[in-house]
């Protein structure tokens, strides 16, 4: 009775207001939750856009992100949504294209410049049909301090047996948080722990297949190698780690007081506008490994409302959006989300671009629980934060962790349970 309660409230709220992103014939509204990017869709994308289509006019109408969601759906079914509908990557949007209200854009012709991975999060699950252009994604990997670095005669490690060796030095000088990353928000620990170096151990694609298809289990070697090498870190975190949040973690790197950051590419604004001097390499990989991995995970794409009253002009929109003009636009507007496209992009932001720069030296993944493996109950995204930060907090061994993910996925995930 509540939701059904709070769903009438907000349809009708909806329904009350002349929403300004309304779709409305000779116009095109972009739904979004992502306010802070408001001036450069204003300021850069868009005039670029309509440099190119002057007859056709857009506008970026975004939505707080925590209320985005639930906005977009009242919207949707009020029939009062805009044209064209940023999306959230894998089971929210494929929700809302199974409802019929993003449409199919396989006959979009900038859809042959993304691979099947770039894709994914905007796929059906038999991979006939995409509702989504790709347009961002964020990369996993370290950002160090150039000046701690420097001090310490250290170098960018290239193997795993070399990081360990790096944070010993400078927990041995003693002046520096080696390894910056706290586990009292668990997200971390998976995202910017286990699914950082992961891939490496589980050869990418190949791994995260495996999983979903049921060939490969969590308790598989690979997987409990993986956390065994995320116990590693725990010596080198410092001081209170395990109640340390998020924004304290940013603060640490930000005021100069840790020597690496276990990053998501989405950190490096954030301490570009603290004037960090900064660096980055990718995730060692374990000896002995002939590749290297990275996770290169989708982030944002943007699809067409089904219903749109301007589908012609929001297609030739989203068809520019695939561009290369678009691509070197919006990457060096937001630097560490990085378009997903095949075209060639020159980053100015030196710390992006090594980032970057990774996907032709690194065989390129997404994280492993998103794709179909986290529609159950439990979540395994979720049991992923936390079994991540138990191994780091010494609160759980290696083989329980993968245990108790591989427990999970059976109670409810038909391929694990045979």
């Amino acid at each position: 009775m509540l939701k059904t309660g709070l769903k009438t409230m907000l349809l009708t709220a909806v329904a009350m207001t002349a929403f300004a992103g309304a779709a409305s014939a000779g116009k095109l509204t972009i739904e979004s939750w992502r306010n802070d990017d408001a001036t450069i869709w204003k300021e850069k994308i868009i005039p670029a856009f309509q440099a190119k289509h002057p007859d056709i006019t857009v506008e970026f109408t975004p939505t707080a992100p925590k209320e985005y969601n639930a906005a977009l759906n009242a919207r949707l079914e009020g029939g009062t949504a805009g044209d064209i509908i940023t999306c959230r990557p894998f089971d929210a949007s494929l929700e809302l294209f199974n409802k019929g209200q993003l449409a199919s854009l396989n006959d979009l012709p900038s859809m042959a410049g993304f691979s099947d991975v770039a894709k994914s999060a905007w796929t059906t699950d038999d991979g006939k049909t995409t509702f989504c252009v790709p347009m961002a994604s964020v990369i996993h990997g370290f950002i160090y301090n150039k000046d701690i670095f420097a001090e310490l005669k250290l170098a960018e490690p290239k193997t795993e047996e070399e990081f360990l060796a790096v944070l010993e030095a400078i927990k041995k000088d003693g002046k520096y948080v080696p390894l910056v990353l706290g586990t009292n928000d668990q997200w971390e620990a998976a995202t910017m722990g286990f699914q950082n170096i992961g891939p490496n151990y589980w050869k990418g694609e190949e791994g995260r297949k495996k999983l979903i298809d049921g060939t490969g289990k969590l308790t598989d070697p690979e997987y409990v190698n993986t956390f065994a090498a995320l116990a590693k870190w725990a010596p080198y975190m410092g001081d209170g780690y395990k109640a340390q949040t998020y924004p304290d973690s940013q603060n640490l790197f930000g005021l100069g007081k840790g020597a690496i950051y276990a990053a998501g590419s989405w950190d490096i604004s954030t301490f570009r506008g603290q004037n960090v001097p900064m660096g980055a390499f990718k995730a060692p990989p374990p000896a002995g490994s002939a590749d290297c991995y990275i996770s290169d995970h989708t982030d944002i794409g943007i699809g067409m409302n089904a219903k749109s009253a301007n589908a012609a002009d929001a297609k030739v929109f989203l068809d520019w959006i695939g561009s290369d003009e678009f691509a070197n636009i919006f990457a060096n507007a937001l630097p560490g989300f990085f378009p997903l496209s095949s075209a060639k992009v020159t980053i100015s932001d030196d710390v992006a671009q090594t980032f970057v720069g990774w996907r032709g030296e690194c065989k390129s993944t997404i994280r492993d629980s998103y794709q179909i493996l986290s529609r159950g109950t439990p979540n395994l995204e979720n049991e992923m934060w936390n079994v991540s930060a138990q191994v780091l907090n010494g609160a759980m061994t290696p083989e329980a962790a993968g245990a108790q993910l591989e427990d999970g996925l059976k109670k409810w995930y038909a391929p694990h349970q045979k």
